[in-house]
């Protein structure tokens, strides 16, 4: 409305994962439509196509991109704005990046992504908490990838990096059907990766992403080992929870036991650092049951964790290991900043 109120024709509009509604379920193929109030055609860019075809584009004098992002390197809005800008350059279409607060702000936690393992879980050499906006992202992307794409960004007013989202002033809105306040959002940079296992991350509770189970968990000793490390900024508890039409269909309709995390200190919280060590002791109380696998590599930027966890090594020798291109990430990222 703003658009059509400002004279500009507003031609199609473009669908990500989760729909233009933010509602869809993860991975769930997203159809192309029309929208019923103006007749508007609504392209998917997350079922038959990834990226716009020359068809889509037809007509179209510029792009305007304004998606939510969760900070974390998993989710798919960066990889389809990257697919957005790529068929925009081949079209000499300009695009503009409406920003957005990073609504777990700048800290930047976790392994690097190995380029050779890139896919719509993870495109770019960032850490699985990458600190980024999403227009300082596309503007990473526009330089790593080389794309030829007139970039511009209407930036966040106001935002600073130590900002939290629920220290803006702005309203909440679930930017995905599992990820439904702001503390779970802390949680998923770590959480996540449990997709890649044989636990559940309590999809289809009321507290996803930031609790994890399964029929078979020996919470007891799990709370055991991990309380006793003292990991900074986060608590632990026992938890039952029973998923009901989970989209990952672990556990449907079952009793689960689970441990759930609390954050209670988030500036000292890292969930990359938890969840390694977390995984670590679930797989040294079960290590014939969490099946690390699947989807686990694609999580973790690379085969690097999953070796390192089925081999035994030390949860802090790995954490250790990422610090190098955690630093190198830092110093290159610095040109790219929008905030302070």
């Amino acid at each position: 409305s703003r658009l059509r109120s400002a004279g500009l024709q507003l031609v199609a509009l473009f669908a990500p994962e989760h729909g233009l509604t933010e509602s869809a379920a993860p991975g769930e193929r997203v159809a192309s439509g029309r929208n019923a109030a103006t007749n508007t055609p609504i392209y998917s860019l997350y079922g038959s196509t990834i990226a716009p075809t020359d068809s889509m584009l037809a007509g179209i004098d510029v792009m305007v991109v304004d998606l939510p992002d969760v900070g974390a390197r998993y989710y798919t809005y960066i990889a389809t704005t990257i697919e957005v800008m790529k068929a925009a350059g081949r079209h000499q279409i300009p695009v503009i990046i409406l920003d957005r607060p990073n609504p777990i702000g700048g800290a930047m936690q976790g392994n690097v992504l190995d380029t050779a393992y890139a896919s719509m879980v993870g495109r770019l050499a960032v850490p699985m908490r990458h600190g980024l906006t999403l227009a300082e992202e596309s503007r990473l992307a526009q330089a790593d990838l080389h794309l030829g794409v007139e970039l511009h960004v209407v930036p966040a007013t106001g935002w600073r990096r130590d900002q939290f989202f629920d220290e803006t002033g702005l309203p909440f809105r679930a930017p995905s059907p599992n990820l439904q306040s702001v503390d779970a959002l802390f949680d998923y940079p770590g959480t996540c990766l449990f997709e890649g296992t044989a636990l559940s991350v309590g999809r289809g509770t009321d507290a996803a992403f930031q609790q994890v189970g399964a029929s078979w968990l020996d919470t007891a000793a799990v709370l055991a080992r991990i309380n006793a490390l003292h990991l900074p900024g986060v608590a632990f508890a026992a938890v039952s929870f029973t998923p009901r039409q989970p989209g990952d269909r672990k556990f449907a309709d079952t009793l689960v036991a689970g441990i759930r995390w609390r954050v209670t200190d988030r500036k000292t919280f890292d969930p990359t650092v938890t969840a390694v060590h977390l995984l670590a002791i679930i797989r040294s109380v079960h290590p014939d049951r969490i099946r690390i696998g699947g989807s686990f590599d694609r999580l973790a930027g690379g085969p690097a964790l999953s070796e390192a966890l089925l081999r035994g090594d030390a949860p802090q020798a790995i954490v250790a290991s990422w610090a190098p291109a955690l630093a190198a990430y830092r110093t290159r990222v610095a040109a790219f900043l929008l905030y302070r």
